[in-house]
């Protein structure tokens, strides 16, 4: 049988987990935390187990949490969104991303993704009859805006945007999201897919949402994650928020591959974001950066910029120069700690010797690997 996806194998997050699973080595790769989630999210969700919330949600929602996921994105881009009509709950990020892209790209339509970039984005527009159109972030991860807006054809359908951006860490600043709307404006035809799942993780600078830009509105889709957000990547729960006659289409297809998700967890989401404040999470993941970046001063990586999300970048040049995949095996082999090669994220393969590790760890967890890498 013809595969659709010939080119799909095991992704490097299961590769890797898998290495450090079999070498017992300190697992820095795959983007999970390895702490306990807020008591008081456990405790409202056994009070919940217990109520009558185990049948089917509304397919966009529960009414009680959409009406909190408005009231987050008012209180924290002061925009103002019908949660009947505007807001979707979906099976984390991903399913929110695959459908929007199932349900808008059609065949013949270009889809931008700008690499390195997160490894859903291209197989949902081969499978949607699209194509992918890959553009290379500059070497310090930064959109070159020219380059993008070259790429534009009549053909060009949708872009698709990180930030706070994963793998590399980085937060775009104000004329970098200048730059986009002027692109968008330009280009009346464009559909713009926002991937701003980090959007609270950001440290010395807040990110800048497109909640923040009116004008693009009406043509853009914006997916978030609870996962991320509340340390809890394992319930799989996301939402997006587009306009009407955008959540229509995207609907359509939510209904057939998942109709409505967790009752449960939609339930305790609710009441937990009623008692919860976001905006000091970035300070929380600040303090975890700055313990590992300590903690690697001795080492002979160099670290990168690290503005947003739980990871943190590292050139090795001065320590090997075989190609990042090599390294990152050989770390966890001979070194114990597993990694992520950021050349992966890369259409064409690019290797720029970098690699990346999530310090969404105990400090315990981060502490012994750094002693592990500052003996490298």
């Amino acid at each position: 049988m013809a595969s659709k996806l010939p080119q799909i194998g095991t992704n490097i997050f299961t590769k890797m987990s898998q290495l450090a699973s079999k070498t017992g080595a300190i697992n820095l790769s795959q983007g999970f935390p390895n702490f306990k989630v807020d008591p008081l999210l456990s405790k409202i969700l056994v009070e919940k187990a217990t109520e009558e919330v185990h049948q089917y949600t509304p397919m966009s929602g529960s009414p009680e949490l959409l009406s909190q996921i408005s009231t987050l994105v008012e209180d924290s881009y002061n925009r103002k969104i019908d949660y009947t009509e505007e807001i979707l709950v979906t099976a984390g990020a991903t399913q929110a991303i695959f459908t929007t892209i199932l349900a808008l790209i059609e065949k013949g339509d270009e889809v931008i993704i700008l690499d390195p970039s997160y490894d859903c984005y291209e197989p949902a527009v081969i499978l949607a009859g699209g194509t992918p159109v890959r553009i290379q972030l500059d070497e310090n991860f930064l959109p070159d805006w020219n380059k993008i807006n070259s790429s534009i054809s009549e053909k060009t359908k949708m872009l698709i945007t990180n930030n706070p951006h994963n793998p590399s860490g980085r937060v775009w600043k104000s004329n970098d999201i200048d730059d986009l709307e002027k692109i968008m404006l330009d280009h009346e035809h464009l559909i713009l897919l926002s991937d701003e799942v980090y959007e609270f993780i950001t440290f010395e600078e807040k990110h800048i949402s497109i909640h923040t830009r009116e004008k693009l509105y009406n043509r853009t889709i914006i997916t978030s994650s609870f996962g991320k957000t509340f340390h809890i990547t394992g319930w799989k729960m996301g939402y997006l928020v587009t306009p009407k006659h955008l959540m229509e289409e995207i609907k359509k297809v939510h209904q057939f591959n998942v109709f409505s998700v967790n009752s449960v967890a939609q339930a305790t989401l609710a009441e937990y974001m009623k008692q919860k404040d976001v905006s000091k999470l970035g300070a929380f993941y600040q303090k975890k950066r700055d313990f590992f970046r300590a903690s690697m001063s001795n080492s002979r990586f160099e670290l990168l910029p690290c503005e947003g999300t739980y990871f943190q970048t590292a050139k090795y040049d001065s320590i090997s120069r075989e190609n990042d995949e090599a390294f990152c095996r050989r770390l966890a082999i001979e070194f114990g700690v597993a990694t992520i090669p950021i050349s992966v994220f890369n259409n064409s393969g690019f290797d720029q010797n970098v690699i990346r590790f999530c310090f969404a760890k105990t400090d315990e967890t981060l502490l012994k690997a750094t002693e592990k890498l500052c003996k490298i």
